[in-house]
């Protein structure tokens, strides 16, 4: 552990479980405060809250909809109320909704663009109007998207679209010394990814790395520690696989 973020504010967008919650507490461990975004789970925000508490850092939990820009607005102007300013921004938030084509509905497909690209997209611009110089935005994509899976299709349509705001708008952050890079985990061992599979489906993904086992939030949040940090400086506009050779 280090404490290369000290005095840095980072808001992580689905922070209460999973991968977010990790990347949270991992934040606050290396000297950030953190502000441990949620939709509507309190008691699992607070628990991360708590947690972090513990451990002698800084963090508190702030309710947002990120799939609502009027949301997201209020969640950078309580950050700034409560905190000063913002250094990081983790859009960790998403959903994923595995269905065939003919299966899926305008309301499948609704829920997840917005959360995972509108709301990726306008918590981004938000950064851009408040972000101090020298921060880092962190996106998530999905190493599904390197895959031709069945059912992903407007998962990974989604992720593809955060890759080119990624890609798209690092010259546009890159006067203001911002970095904005992505993050694309395999199969992770999060409720995200092993709700509805069956043991059979979960050991068929998991042969497909070099590994052999799913990996966990843990291999995640130490690659977007880095890119938090300051050794990130001159990596802008890319797309981390994260996946242990699974593509």
């Amino acid at each position: 552990m280090t404490k290369g973020l000290m005095g840095k504010v980072a808001i992580v967008t689905g922070a209460s479980r999973g991968i977010g919650r990790e990347i949270a507490e991992r934040l606050a461990e290396n000297g950030a405060k953190v502000v441990v975004n949620y939709a509507s789970s309190p008691a699992k925000a607070e628990e991360v809250v708590g947690r972090i508490k513990q451990g002698g850092g800084e963090a508190r939990a702030i309710q947002a909809d990120i799939s609502q820009v009027a949301e997201i607005e209020r969640l950078f102007r309580e950050t700034i109320e409560a905190y000063g300013g913002i250094d990081i921004l983790v859009n960790n938030a998403g959903i994923m909704t595995t269905k065939p084509i003919a299966a899926m509905t305008e309301e499948d497909f609704d829920q997840q663009f917005a959360i995972n690209v509108k709301g990726t997209y306008f918590a981004i611009q938000q950064a851009f109007r408040h972000m101090n110089s020298g921060g880092r935005i962190i996106n998530f994509s999905t190493s599904v998207a390197g895959q031709m899976f069945p059912t992903y299709s407007v998962y990974a349509g989604t992720k593809g679209a955060v890759e080119q705001f990624t890609r798209q708008l690092a010259k546009e952050f890159g006067p203001k010394g911002i970095t904005i890079n992505a993050v694309a985990p395999g199969p992770i061992n999060t409720e995200l990814f092993t709700v509805g599979k069956s043991e059979e489906q979960i050991a068929g993904i998991v042969n497909m790395n070099a590994f052999g086992r799913l990996g966990e939030p843990d291999d995640i949040a130490g690659v977007v520690l880095f890119l938090a940090s300051e050794e990130s400086k001159w990596i802008t506009g890319q797309t981390l696989r994260v996946n242990g050779g699974f593509v």
